[in-house]
């Protein structure tokens, strides 16, 4: 008896066992999208930066792959996001950047990351800056917003619906404005003044920096916006908090969710305009609050990381980090960032930045981050965040369907360091549409001038009436135009941009 009850006990263990590890061989990673707003290709100590040190990103980079060749989908931040959300070209859709009262420009009926990970099991939040748009119409801030991040397939969202420089100044959490005192309801005007506050204009004594016209209306914070805004008062916003808060509420998701698999989408506020880093790291570079807030910005990618770690679930978890457009200095406020640049330069050896169809424009630090299935490495293979929600798709066995990803190829064996192959083309969105094809570089010409308001900002905007050829192996700075010496490879470089934007159906 005792001989069967051994037996029976061994057995069982066994299949316990088995079954323990067959979970653990099936069950799915949680996934980390970790977004950073105007950081430059150079804006790293990995790829170059002077005057900051980031010692968490460069451990994150030299621990797991860096893509030096690795793009967003666009030169600014609203068609960047969406590219990277819907696996869609921005300009399919005419996604522009957004005031801060516009509707939401993904609706349901676009499928997004999210909705794709949700309908595979996953738990999905997005924490940080939105810029994509919420409600249909007139947004209602002192109730449920009735279209946004829960509409297309976030469980949860804690956000700073536009950017730092536009009102409305609150956060909004599941759809509703935190803090609000109903009796102090919030209006928002991006047309004409409303209410008491004082305007950048109106009373410049009260601002912590000077601001361009554009960025003078309603004073929150000591910080003079793009907007009006009335009410709300005990919901306001410090900027100095950002990045904390926004990381205490990561950290409180992910702790939340540990045992299931989950789908953070994580966008920094930092390193984007106004600039002002928490007294914590005043000081801690060499160029101000824009070298500031990259430090500050490093710190909680760590204290991220270090939760992982902590929770026992980094092996299990891949880390994406990127940027959604290249670099700026000057754009709308009185910084200093320009006087104190110093021996550093935020696009790295490439021209251009944010708003431009130059290389610096979209060429932005790209990471791939997970322990126990990455090794550590370089590629140069060409990439774009367009082709993440395809590959996040395969790694997680999600089918897709017809209408959804329809620009967005498989590129996980990239992302995970077992291939070098990369994207034979891919499109850079900025006031005009380029194609890189390997090493070659199309920009299409436009009638348009260069606005005067980029001149101001001191931005190479790339754009010009004569069609524009680079060929980044040897050129990668775009300093020669060689389409008067190559006509049939603008032909050829013209005629599979066309077919691009022709062909719009899903890819296998």
């Amino acid at each position: 008896m005792k001989k069967f009850f051994f037996s029976f006990y061994s057995a069982l263990t066994m299949a316990l066992t088995w079954s323990i590890a067959i979970y653990a061989q099936e069950k799915k990673p949680n996934i980390i999208i970790i977004y950073v707003d105007d950081l430059g290709y150079g804006d790293l100590g990995i790829t170059g930066a002077k005057g900051v040190k980031t010692p968490n990103l460069d451990r994150m980079a030299t621990e797991g792959l860096i893509l030096t060749d690795g793009h967003c989908g666009a030169s600014t931040c609203t068609p960047s996001r969406y590219s990277l959300l819907t696996g869609n070209y921005a300009f399919r859709n005419k996604a522009a950047i957004l005031p801060g009262d516009a509707p939401a420009l993904i609706t349901p009926e676009t499928p997004t990351i999210a909705s794709m990970l949700k309908r595979s099991g996953y738990n999905t939040a997005v924490i940080g800056k939105w810029h994509l748009g919420l409600g249909t119409g007139n947004i209602n801030w002192n109730g449920y917003i009735n279209m946004g991040p829960k509409e297309i397939g976030f469980d949860y969202s804690f956000l700073i619906p536009a950017t730092g420089d536009r009102v409305p100044t609150v956060y909004a959490e599941n759809q509703r404005v935190v803090n609000l005192n109903p009796k102090d309801p919030i209006q928002v005007s991006y047309g004409q003044k409303i209410g008491n506050r004082p305007t950048g204009i109106e009373n410049p004594e009260l601002l912590k920096m000077k601001a361009d016209l554009q960025h003078s209306n309603t004073i929150v914070n000591g910080v003079s916006r793009i907007g009006f805004m009335s009410g709300g008062e005990s919901a306001l916003w410090k900027d100095e908090d950002f990045s904390l808060i926004f990381t205490q509420k990561a950290k409180a998701y992910i702790n939340s969710n540990k045992n299931n698999p989950f789908f953070l989408y994580f966008a920094f506020q930092d390193i984007h305009v106004p600039r002002v880093p928490h007294p914590d790291f005043v000081g801690k570079s060499s160029m101000g609050p824009r070298g500031d807030a990259i430090a500050q910005m490093d710190y909680y990618t760590g204290e991220l990381l270090k939760t992982l770690d902590s929770l026992g679930i980094a092996e299990n978890t891949l880390v994406i980090f990127s940027s959604d457009n290249g670099p700026v200095l000057d754009d709308g406020y009185d910084d200093k960032a320009v006087e104190m640049l110093g021996n550093h330069k935020p696009a790295g050896p490439y021209r251009g930045g944010k708003y431009s169809a130059f290389e610096a424009g979209t060429r932005v630090p790209t990471i791939t981050y997970w322990p126990s299935k990455i090794k550590p490495g370089v590629s140069n293979a060409l990439f774009t965040q367009v082709d993440l929600y395809h590959s996040l798709a395969k790694l997680t066995n999600s089918k897709l369907n017809s209408n959804e990803a329809l620009d967005s190829f498989d590129a996980l064996p990239l992302l995970l360091g077992k291939s070098k192959k990369g994207r034979k083309y891919i499109i850079e969105e900025a006031f005009t549409l380029a194609i890189r094809n390997r090493n070659w570089k199309y920009i299409h010409p436009v009638s348009m001038a260069t606005p005067e308001w980029l001149n101001d900002k001191n931005v190479e905007a790339g754009l010009s009436k004569n069609v524009q050829l680079y060929d980044l192996k040897t050129d990668p700075s775009e300093r020669n135009n060689i389409a008067t010496i190559y006509p049939k490879k603008v032909k050829k470089m013209q005629a599979l941009l066309e077919k691009i934007k022709a062909d719009y159906t899903r890819k296998n």
